[in-house]
C-alpha cells in the first residue's frame, strides 16, 4: 500500500503549510508515513483531469490510500467530489479526510456520507456567496463606493512621488515608453497618470 498525501490551496498567495501539519500529525497519531506529497496551487473549479491530483489518482493502485485534510480540497462542488469519490472507489483506492473524519472505502455507506458531506459543502458555499452579493449591493445602494480607491496602487503613488524627476526625464529627451518601462507598466498607462499628475499640479 502507498499513501498519498493530497494539498490543495485556490491561490499562489494562501499557504500550504496548515493542510501540511494537519496531514503531518494525524499521520503521526495513527502510525502512517506519507509515501508522496501533491501540492497545488489551483482553483478547485479546475477540471481533475487538469490539475496533479488527476495524475496521481490515474497512478494509484488498489489499496492505495489518499489523504487530505478536507473534501472540499478534491473539488468546489458536489458533482466533482462525488466523481473523484466514484473513481477512486472503482479503483479500490481509499480516502482519508482528516477535519470531516470521512473515509472512503469500497461500501455504500461511505458513498451516502460522502454525497451528503459534498452537498452540505456545497450549499454552505453558495449561500456565503449570496449573503456577500447581498452585503455588497446594499452598500452600492448606500452609496459607498466598491472596489480599490482611487491612487491606491503602488505604481501609481510612485509616480506621484517621482513626479518631478519624471517632468525632469521627459525634458532632457527621454521617451514616455522609456519611463514606462523603468516603472513596470505600460505607456499608456504613465501618460494617463501623468495628465492626471499635471491636471493636479495646474489646478
Amino acid at each position: 500500500m502507498s499513501i498519498y498525501a493530497y494539498i490543495r490551496v485556490s491561490t499562489e498567495m494562501q499557504c500550504h503549510e496548515n493542510q501540511k501539519h494537519e496531514i503531518l500529525t494525524y499521520c503521526e497519531k495513527h502510525g502512517l508515513s506519507v509515501d508522496r506529497w501533491i501540492s497545488e496551487s489551483v482553483s478547485g473549479t479546475v477540471p481533475v483531469e487538469n490539475r496533479q491530483l488527476g495524475k496521481v489518482i490515474r497512478k494509484m493502485k488498489k489499496g492505495d490510500l489518499l489523504i487530505c485534510t478536507e473534501l472540499s480540497r478534491l473539488g468546489r462542488n458536489m458533482l466533482m467530489i462525488m466523481g473523484i469519490l466514484n473513481r477512486c472507489s472503482q479503483k479500490g483506492v481509499s480516502i482519508q479526510t482528516i477535519k470531516d473524519n470521512f473515509t472512503l472505502s469500497d461500501n455504500i455507506n461511505s458513498k451516502i456520507i460522502a454525497f451528503a458531506f459534498a452537498l452540505a459543502a456545497e450549499i454552505e458555499r453558495n449561500l456565503i456567496s449570496q449573503r456577500t452579493k447581498e452585503a455588497l449591493a446594499v452598500k452600492k445602494l448606500s452609496g459607498v463606493r466598491l472596489g480599490r480607491p482611487p491612487g491606491s496602487s503602488s505604481k501609481k503613488l510612485r509616480i506621484q512621488k517621482d513626479y518631478n524627476e519624471i517632468i525632469r526625464m521627459l525634458s532632457q529627451g527621454k521617451s514616455v515608453s522609456e519611463i514606462a518601462r523603468k516603472y513596470g507598466i505600460h505607456r499608456n498607462t504613465m501618460r494617463k497618470y501623468l495628465d492626471e499628475m499635471q491636471k493636479i499640479h495646474k489646478s
